[in-house]
Order: C-alpha cells, then structure tokens, then sequence
C-alpha cells in the first residue's frame, strides 16, 4: 500500500478527538463543545479538549470559529482525506481500498412561499456540485441560513445548510422545521406538551409548539454545514 506523505499526521488522542467531532455531526448535526469533548474522553478539564483543537487546527484538520462554544469545523479536504486513509498504530496514514467518491448535486433552497414544498422550482436559486464524502449522511439540499439564532452552534447567517429531508427526527438534532409562514432552523426537543425549538443564542427565545398545532411541519433534519465563503 502506498503512503500517503502530505496527510496531516495525528496523534492517538487528536485522532479520539476529531472522531468525537465527526461523530457528534453526524448524530445532532453540530459539533460538540469543549466539555463534551473532556466529558467524553475523559480529560481533567475543558482546556485539554482545547489544547487538541488547537493542535488539530494547526495541522490543518479543522477550523475553529472564535466566539462559539460549538464553534468546530471540518474542512472540506479532510473529511475526503478521512475517506481515503486512516491512521495506522504507527503513525503513518495508508491509503485504503474504498468505493470512489460519489458526486451529488445539490439544489440551494432561498425564501420559501407559506403552504408550498421546500423543494419547489421557484424556491431553487442555484445548484451545486458537491461530493458526498463531505458529509455523514446523504443531503437533499441546502438551505441559506438567515439570522444569527444558531450562533454558538457555530452556525451563522449566511452559512449553507445541509438538510436531509425527512419528517422525523431525535431529541437534540438541529432541524429545518416550518411553522406557519416561516421556515425556521433550531434544536428540537419533543415534551409531554408538545416540541421546543430551541435556539442556539440566548439572545433568541425557544418556540413552543403545542401538540395541538396544525402548522408545524418538520422539513428535515441538519447533516452538515458549509461557510458560504467555501464557494467563492
């Protein structure tokens, strides 16, 4: 097998750390914060976690966003990285034999008009080509984030959403959900009463949607994120 001289070298426990990242995106749909990180993994303190953030950061892995407290991303040349080698007991990454990378074209959902299908023509402003080792699971779209609600879940006004379409969804996922007019991004969280759509900034207040409700319809589910400024 061939080596791979340029893939970013990781340590055992920076190696532990972005599969905590990876997998938290892939479960909730944002990254996880310093103390989740330290609770996971068992570090003494949140400033361990962030030693090897900062270590991953250097060697190009991921990026941090100031400001955040879920503010950690993968680059987009590392998650396809991650699909072609892994890092061996060793310390030297070899490639692997996996299936070539799948390309998905993906519709970018603008404003969306009261009572009609997110994915309508007149809701399409463009398209783009994208691979799908970028993200943990499938998208159908994305949608533009409008606002700043989300904001320590690292998620900005802005910022390409990568939506998965589907009407169910766990306690903790960040969703696309709509109600009434609105299309609106947050944390789910189903109660006895009905569901809480709970914003990631305290500058916002969560929405209460009685079980009762007639215009709540969730739209998808989030699986990945994209800075605009990727597609420049």
């Amino acid at each position: 097998m061939q080596v791979m001289e340029d893939s970013p070298k990781l340590t055992a426990r920076q190696q532990q750390v972005l599969d905590l990242v990876q997998s938290a995106i892939e479960r909730t749909g944002a990254p996880p914060t310093r103390a989740e990180i330290a609770a996971e993994l068992g570090f003494k303190s949140a400033n361990a976690a962030e030693e090897h953030l900062q270590a991953l950061a250097r060697k190009g892995v991921i990026e941090l966003v100031g400001g955040t407290s879920r503010g950690i991303r993968l680059k987009s040349d590392t998650l396809r990285a991650l699909n072609e080698a892994r890092l061996s007991p060793y310390g030297k990454q070899y490639l692997l034999p996996l299936p070539a990378m799948a390309q998905l074209t993906l519709p970018l959902v603008g404003r969306v008009a009261a009572g009609s299908p997110i994915l309508a023509q007149e809701h399409i402003d463009q398209t783009y080509l994208m691979e799908a080792s970028m993200f943990p699971r499938r998208p159908d779209y994305l949608l533009k984030v409008r606002g700043m609600s989300m904001r320590d879940a690292g998620i900005m006004d802005g910022d390409l959403l990568a939506v998965q379409k589907t009407k169910d969804a766990k306690n903790g996922q960040i969703v696309v959900a709509r109600l009434g007019d609105d299309v609106t991004v947050k944390r789910l969280r189903r109660t006895k009463a009905g569901i809480e759509l709970i914003p990631e900034n305290p500058d916002f207040q969560t929405i209460l949607v009685p079980l009762e409700a007639t215009d709540f319809e969730l739209e998808g589910i989030a699986v990945g994120l994209i800075r605009n400024t990727m597609l420049m």
